[in-house]
């Protein structure tokens, strides 16, 4: 069976933290309810949500991906580069203990001086990409392919430019391909894979969340879209466009997993 955690919006979401972009005015009853669209989604694809309540002084903590990375035989909780962001992760921890994530998974930690955020981490079978970025740095990468390589994965540092994230760039969309935007990402580092790129005019397209059946894709990207529509990928579109104010995207609003 697969869960999701998800995570209720702060009302202080207005001062989350930007890197790439400029502060814009989110519509938090909008924003709500856009993020309820997003979980109804999950659930049509046949995923168990639980949702996890938040405070008024976690403004980033809907994005959840950033706080754990959990492979099939490993539960990563992570170290924010934000330090705003740290405090997130008892309640996630307290989420993957009670859902039973970790019965069959060890939990390890990322630990200081090392930083790693869950959005910098791409999971392709037993490979992992990771981002180096302004929020995860060489010591958290370390780390990370420390704890994975015993657990049979391979990992992949790969630079990040002109976004916030890894998964800002690239994406899976089905188990041998990605979607990416060649001009924040080395596009080389997969060509194993089949690819599709994004519209050059949808610079924030390459961000989709694979599911089971079917991909969770921003309405935002229309042209972006039928080119993965042409590919035969199957979309169920989301308007995340308050949280996409905030640097969030589809896959940062979940963390999914078999239990």
């Amino acid at each position: 069976m697969l869960m999701a955690i998800t995570r209720e919006i702060s009302p202080a979401i207005r001062q989350c933290e930007l890197t790439h972009l400029t502060r814009a005015p989110i519509d938090l009853d909008r924003a709500r309810a856009q993020h309820a669209d997003y979980e109804w989604a999950l659930v049509e694809a046949g995923i168990t949500v639980r949702r996890l309540p938040t405070t008024d002084d976690m403004p980033d903590s809907v994005f959840v991906e950033d706080i754990a990375v959990i492979l099939d035989e490993l539960a990563v909780i992570t170290r924010p580069g934000a330090v705003s962001r740290r405090a997130e992760a008892p309640a996630i921890m307290d989420a993957l203990v009670k859902t039973r994530a970790l019965h069959f998974r060890p939990m390890v930690m990322i630990e200081e001086p090392g930083t790693l955020d869950g959005g910098d981490v791409l999971v392709l079978g037993t490979r992992v990409y990771v981002g180096s970025s302004s929020r995860t740095n060489a010591a958290g990468i370390d780390q990370l392919r420390r704890h994975a390589t015993r657990a049979g994965y391979t990992v992949q540092a790969l630079p990040v430019r002109g976004c916030l994230h890894l998964k800002s760039a690239v994406t899976a969309v089905g188990p041998e391909t990605v979607l990416l935007n060649p001009a924040w990402i080395p596009e080389d580092a997969f060509a194993d894979y089949e690819r599709i790129a994004i519209d050059p005019r949808e610079r924030h397209a390459a961000n989709a969340a694979l599911l089971p059946d079917r991909v969770i894709y921003p309405a935002a990207f229309p042209r972006t879209r039928e080119r993965l529509e042409a590919a035969g990928v199957k979309i169920r579109p989301v308007d995340v466009s308050e949280l996409a104010k905030a640097e969030g995207a589809v896959t940062c609003c979940s963390l999914i997993f078999e239990v």
